[in-house]
């Protein structure tokens, strides 16, 4: 997430917090409790979207620790390829090839 995301959702409940308020004064309520049910309401609303958005992540994989982790073996497997001597990497390349065959 960038940082004008961050400002802009924060902002975004900022308003929804006040229009929450204000409308609660509208239909009758008073301040006090227009202010208590506002923030109820953002609390459990936040909680909800929250929650759900973890696990979405959590159930596709898309949390940082995931794509960290296949970060790391991207660039060890590339390293590990970079190292290997032309024979080593042919030798590779004609089991591969015959492990296709195989299959076959």
């Amino acid at each position: 997430m960038r940082r004008i995301d961050a400002l802009v959702i924060g902002l975004g409940i900022f308003i929804a917090g006040g229009l929450a308020y204000v409308g609660l004064q509208l239909v009758g309520v008073d301040s006090q409790q227009a202010g208590i049910w506002s923030q109820a309401v953002l609390v459990v609303i936040g909680l909800i979207g929250w929650v759900s958005t973890y696990v979405y992540r959590a159930v596709n994989n898309n949390m940082t620790y995931h794509q960290q982790r296949e970060d790391y073996e991207q660039a060890f497997f590339q390293k590990r390829l970079d190292e290997l001597t032309p024979e080593e990497l042919a030798k590779i390349q004609a089991e591969i090839e015959q492990e296709k065959q195989s299959q076959m």
